[in-house]
């Protein structure tokens, strides 16, 4: 089977000059949880960026579900089918209620109101949110935000997840309650972290960035 993302001699650095991929590669088949680790500055973070096309490549190659992607409108079906969860839930987090921020994706899809309220409903019942439905988001804690910015990417239904950092801050509980959230996922996922024991309960496969490729 094709995989859903193929990356190939992906050359990538910021405007600023400093390089952060050079000739990097890296396959994600169906099924696969797998550990993105690596050092601090590495470009863990650029590399998910570039998958849904918050970044561009400066050479080499991606492709994604079948076809090569290079134009913002190319990137629309990516963001569709791959949810990004971002380091900084405050960098994802922007309505004033827990149900308009996991409404927000579903709505900007085009999905009719009733769908996307009966879909809110089931994500937040799935995470054990259902309570936070009305809850202002401002006043959740980190932990409470993480797994609010996980429910608005899950909401769409995606077939893959890329997760940066997704334990770092939480407590036990909260960290507990997202390893079993991924465990019972179906989604292919990349998850970029730190912690190995909650890479170990997660993923099956593991890759590490280092000197600007991916071994």
């Amino acid at each position: 089977m094709e995989p859903l993302f193929i990356l190939e001699n992906i050359d990538f650095a910021y405007k600023e000059g400093r390089r952060v991929l050079q000739g990097a590669s890296f396959d994600l088949h169906a099924g696969e949880r797998v550990a993105l680790t690596g050092g601090n500055g590495t470009g863990k973070t650029t590399l998910l960026h570039l998958m849904v096309g918050l970044h561009k490549p400066q050479s080499g190659t991606l492709s994604a579900f079948g076809r090569a992607r290079h134009s913002e409108h190319d990137f629309h079906e990516v963001r569709c089918r791959a949810g990004l969860v971002f380091q900084d839930p405050d960098d994802q987090l922007f309505s004033a209620t827990v149900a308009e921020d996991v409404a927000f994706g579903p709505f900007n899809l085009g999905w009719e109101r009733r769908r996307v309220a009966e879909a809110v409903d089931a994500t937040l019942q799935k995470l054990d949110l259902a309570d936070f439905h009305d809850r202002v988001v401002y006043h959740l804690s980190y932990g409470e935000k993480r797994l609010v910015a996980l429910a608005s990417v899950l909401v769409m239904q995606p077939e893959v997840l890329l997760l940066d950092e997704p334990n770092d801050g939480l407590d036990s509980a909260h960290s507990a309650r997202l390893v079993d959230i991924l465990q019972q996922s179906d989604c292919a996922m990349l998850i970029a972290s730190h912690d190995r024991d909650f890479l170990k309960k997660v993923t099956n496969r593991a890759v590490k960035l280092a000197d600007g490729g991916i071994i």
